[in-house]
């Protein structure tokens, strides 16, 4: 046995002994909109060399169902978000190469502020906090593809989602209302399921001071997020389903769990000063509270339920502070900017009964897991300097800090009594400190060249596992890397209306924390590995635009291999079933995506869509042999994306939009044969209709339905059927 293997032994055993759940367009920019001013001072200084997609608030309004800030980035070129049902704590994005288990391949943003949960990678705790923004307070989204510009860290192989908000100039206020109905049949449950919304911002300029202030509420009532299922070895029970499982083996679908009951509430209060005509400061705070309860229904029809039942039934509360302060500045040929970031898990609790159900209802002994302490820290330092005509020189520096504190204890009553003595902890932290720079020259008239690079500092320590059976106490080894990432993109645009580009990136993305780390007990256990090396991303992408009055059409052709590259899959591990983390020799992806964007296309008829081909396989894994020449996970041959709004007057518009995704498997070596059940992923048709009508000058509503075709789909989850959609907004 190595000695990864005899780590990994006896946490495995630990996980195993107490099974729990882990804490799993028309232009219509709002008047005053000055943080739009900063996002492209922003976007001046790091002058990212890349391909990039956007949408904004006034089509986001007209052509989205957006309950959740997730949902307004569903329809743009290439990305996937696993959004699970309204109110999901459990987002991850996937992009043109990544799945979605791999959240740490993507870099999200609001006004500079980190949104992305690089503690781990993963679609569960380390999914992005998008509960931080409102979709009433976005001016726009930014999605830049591929790592490509040295402003951002390896992070970015997939993509950098940067969310633009408002702030005011004057005084304004609105009031948001709407509710969701979801019909969900599927086996044994037949469920009628609905969900509300309701928000308010506020916000005015007194001189050089502005504020704005939001509040937002959601209850949500969720469809299973799993199934209890048992291996078939004679007739199923009275009640109870046939089925096959992912493998393609006979199980008998003996009941649902996982019924999420959610209560949200995010609060945000935003400060903006303007020391001087070109300095400003600014402050942003976030507030988001989450009380979730889930339930489990058998199907038996004597009522009994099995152990695994217990898994899915857990009561769950987070209260987690955001904070931002930043400063902006311009002096002649100098813009630059610093921000300093902090999340912070400042309660964190998930409580889950050990014993059978019905009784375990009522109380009983359980697990608490707490997460309290968990979180992260950044600050960055940038600016451009333009010393000649042609020539931009962007630098920066770039500090982070992340934190790992995961501790369960043992409880006499998982409803509501004290913790008791400590039976799993998984602790560690990881830093990084980064300088880039690059410069956009232009050689010609129209030809740009931009190149740089970025230089990283990575160290992980004070990594720590505990367990009580068996007896486990492991101080983890202190592990560092020194990493440099050239980039280089020439641009050539023979015309005003088209623009080559050819780019190189590479991206060195280093193990997050919960990697290295966390262990966590789910229904299927994961292990970390201390000993993971980080993975080397080379890019390369051409890119061919045409631009317009009336939109863009976009063609590019992109090419990634990773070297070893950190992947979790689904395995047996020391003779029992886990998922663990390794490193894969060699991954290559690549493939074609075409983007169109136009607007009167007829007249008053919109349309936009894409179309995206992937051939990403593992080419190599030493350790796992049958891997080689399949398809990465998540990762499907073929995406598209289809969009089309009608305006018959200016008070009405009209869409119809549609998402599709070609079978992709979960497995590293595709042998989860069977897509439509739980724990598969499969292929998926989903057509949305939305209507938007302008009852008066103050007074909008909209209605719409989401999946209004029924497709009955698993992305390992069972996914939302048909919902439909009602909202009012009132606008000073």
């Amino acid at each position: 046995m190595t000695s990864r293997h005899r780590l990994r032994a006896p946490l495995l055993a630990a996980a195993l002994a107490s099974p729990s759940p882990l804490l799993a367009a028309a232009v219509d920019v709002p008047p005053g909109d000055i943080l739009v001013t900063a996002q492209k001072q922003q976007e001046g200084i790091e002058n990212a060399p890349a391909t990039r997609a956007t949408i904004d608030a006034a089509t986001i309004k007209a052509t989205v169902n957006a309950v959740n800030v997730e949902d307004t980035v569903k329809y743009l070129p290439s990305l996937i978000v696993r959004k699970r049902h309204i109110g999901d704590t459990q987002a991850p994005l996937a992009t043109r190469t990544s799945g979605l288990g791999a959240s740490a391949r993507s870099l999200i943003y609001a006004d500079g502020v980190l949104l992305s949960s690089l503690i781990g990678n993963n679609n569960t705790s380390a999914s992005p906090r998008w509960s931080l923004v409102s979709p009433q307070e976005i001016a726009r989204i930014d999605v830049l593809y591929g790592p490509f510009s040295a402003a951002y860290a390896g992070n970015s192989i997939g993509a950098v989602v940067n969310i633009t908000t408002r702030l005011p100039d004057r005084l304004e206020a609105t009031v948001t209302a709407g509710t969701s109905v979801q019909r969900f049949s599927q086996y044994g449950t037949r469920d009628t399921l609905p969900s509300y919304q309701y928000g308010a911002t506020i916000g005015d300029r007194f001189g050089p001071l502005a504020l704005f202030a939001s509040i937002d509420h959601v209850t949500s009532h969720s469809q299973p997020l799993t199934y209890v299922t048992a291996n078939k070895a004679r007739a199923c029970p009275d009640g109870t389903f046939d089925a096959f499982n992912k493998n393609a083996m006979p199980i008998c679908v003996l009941g649902a769990s996982g019924f999420e009951n959610q209560r949200q509430d995010h609060i945000k209060l935003k400060a903006a000063l303007d020391v001087t005509p070109d300095i400003r400061l600014t402050y942003v705070g976030g507030l988001f509270l989450n009380d979730t309860r889930a339930s489990a229904a058998t199907y038996r029809a004597d009522g009994a339920f099995t152990s695994a039942f217990s898994s899915g039934v857990y009561r769950y509360r987070e209260r987690h502070w955001s904070h931002s302060v930043s400063a902006t500045g311009e002096s002649g040929a100098l813009d630059w900017q610093v921000i300093g970031t902090l999340y912070d898990f400042t309660h964190d609790r998930q409580a889950v009964p050990t014993g059978l159900l019905p009784a375990a209802n009522d109380g009983g002994a359980g697990n608490v897991t707490r997460l309290d302490g968990t979180g992260w820290k950044t600050i960055d330092a940038k600016a451009v300097w333009r010393p000649l005509a042609g020539h931009a020189i962007s630098f920066g520096a770039h500090g982070d800090w992340f934190r790992l504190n995961s501790n369960r204890y043992a409880t006499a009553d998982w409803l509501g009594g004290e913790q008791g003595a400590l039976n799993l902890q998984s602790k560690g932290r990881t830093r990084t400190a980064a300088l880039w720079a690059q410069d956009a020259w232009t050689l010609l008239p129209h030809l740009t060249l931009t190149a740089g690079g970025r230089y990283e500092w990575w160290t992980a320590y004070d990594g720590r596992n505990v367990s009580v059976s068996p007896a486990v106490a492991v101080d983890q080894p202190r592990l560092s890397g020194n990493r440099f990432s050239p980039k280089a993109s020439l641009a050539w645009a023979p015309t005003h209306d088209w623009t080559v580009r050819a780019s190189f990136g590479e991206a060195w993305r280093f193990p997050t924390v919960g990697e290295l780390y966390q262990v966590v007990t789910t229904p299927v256990v994961a292990i970390p590995d201390p000993t993971l090396k980080p993975e080397r991303a080379l890019s390369e992408e051409l890119a061919i635009e045409r631009h317009d009055a009336h939109g863009s059409i976009r063609l590019s052709l992109f090419n990634e291999v990773v070297k070893d590259a950190l992947i979790s899959q689904l395995g047996t591990l020391d003779g029992a079933l886990a998922t663990f983390v390794q490193n894969v020799d060699r991954t290559r992806a690549r493939g074609v995506e075409l983007a169109v964007q136009r607007t009167d296309l007829l007249p008053r008829v919109d349309l936009s869509g894409s179309v995206t081909y992937a051939d990403a396989e593992t080419r190599r894994d030493a350790a796992f042999p049958a891997a080689q020449g399949k398809l990465l996970p998540q990762v499907p041959r073929w995406k598209a994306t289809l969009v089309g709004t009608w305006r018959p007057t200016d008070q009405l518009s009209l869409t119809a939009a549609g998402r599709y995704t070609s079978r992709n498997f979960g497995a590293l070596d595709n042998s989860d044969v069977v897509g439509n059940t739980f724990g598969g992923f499969y292929k998926y048709l989903v057509v949305d209709l939305r209507a938007q009508v302008k009852a008066s000058e103050h007074m909008t509503v909209s209605f719409g339905v989401d999946n209004v075709n029924n497709d009955k789909y698993f992305l390992y989850h069972p996914f939302p059927q048909r919902t439909v959609f009602a909202q009012a907004e009132w606008t000073l």
